[in-house]
């Protein structure tokens, strides 16, 4: 199993998540507002935000696990969907899951997904 997260624009949500639900067998995305700054530390962005002196940046990061055989589609699709071509566009990070356990049944592996 595999755990994907992206760091994308806020504006390109809707676009990305809606092309996500078409995936058949998609167990589900999290999505959450979140800030922070990359490699230019946010001098020259318009939507930046001042925090105690240092600039951030509004993004959302999306968070899916998937069996292995989906991860690539998924990957594929963030990436075509989020893209401008601008810096700041944000990043994909792919990890592998050991274990995953559903609270409620105390289902295990797959069938928690």
């Amino acid at each position: 199993m595999k755990e994907i997260k992206a760091i994308i624009r806020p504006f390109k949500l809707m676009e990305v998540t809606e092309e996500l639900q078409k995936i058949e067998g998609l167990p589900g995305v999290t999505v959450s507002e979140i800030k922070g700054f990359g490699k230019n530390r946010a001098k020259n962005a318009k939507d930046k935000i001042v925090y105690e002196m240092v600039e951030f940046i509004p993004r959302i990061k999306l968070e899916v696990v998937v069996d292995d055989e989906m991860a690539d589609e998924v990957v594929n699709v963030i990436q075509k969907y989020a893209h401008t071509g601008n810096t700041g566009d944000g990043k994909i990070f792919v990890f592998t899951v050991d274990e995953i356990v559903k609270i409620r049944t105390n289902e295990r592996g797959r069938d928690a997904i």
